[in-house]
């Protein structure tokens, strides 16, 4: 019998190491809690290989690509700049913002859910807001009738309040 060698998997491409043993990477875009665009930043091989390459987020920290980033620094900072001041508008728009959301709850106000990110998203979308749920901060589920402020996360530097109104809805009123 002659034994066939199993096939072998794809290895993932080593990464270049940093000093603390992580892998050096270049920011493409900022990230929170990570980076600013045009910073190099050491992480984990699993983040920089799951995450950070897949998504564009980061290339090589190779000296080419450090040359090519301080060429077009002030054209990048123009734009993160000019990104910066259109989060702002919206932030300011959304701190102007009131929204209501109807809910079913019972007679002392108690929800018979929770109003939550997704449901605020969707409501901000019938104004004309595109949101994603990951920049809503609540600091728990909404499940009582009232007014709260909620917590608009936009950028690193950018958030604001939004008012959010849960009210019954009509057939329970």
């Amino acid at each position: 019998m002659s034994k066939t060698a199993a096939p072998k998997k794809p290895r993932l491409k080593r990464l270049p190491r940093g000093p603390h043993g992580g892998v050096q990477l270049l920011l493409i875009q900022s990230v929170d809690h990570l980076g600013k665009q045009g910073d190099v930043v050491e992480v984990k091989s699993g983040y920089a290989h799951n995450y950070l390459l897949p998504q564009g987020l980061a290339t090589l920290a190779t000296d080419h690509h450090k040359r090519m980033v301080e060429k077009h620094k002030a054209k990048l900072q123009a734009i993160e700049k000019s990104r910066l001041a259109d989060l702002q508008t919206l932030a300011d728009a959304l701190g102007k913002q009131s929204i209501t959301i109807e809910a079913n709850a019972n007679d002392e106000g108690h929800l018979y859910g929770s109003v939550g990110a997704p449901e605020i998203v969707a409501s901000l979308k019938q104004a004309d807001f595109n949101l994603t749920t990951d920049q809503i901060r609540l600091e728990g589920p909404l499940k009582e009738l009232g007014l709260y402020t909620v917590k608009i996360h936009l950028h690193q530097e950018i958030e604001t309040d939004l008012k959010v109104w849960v009210v019954p809805t009509a057939a329970d009123a």
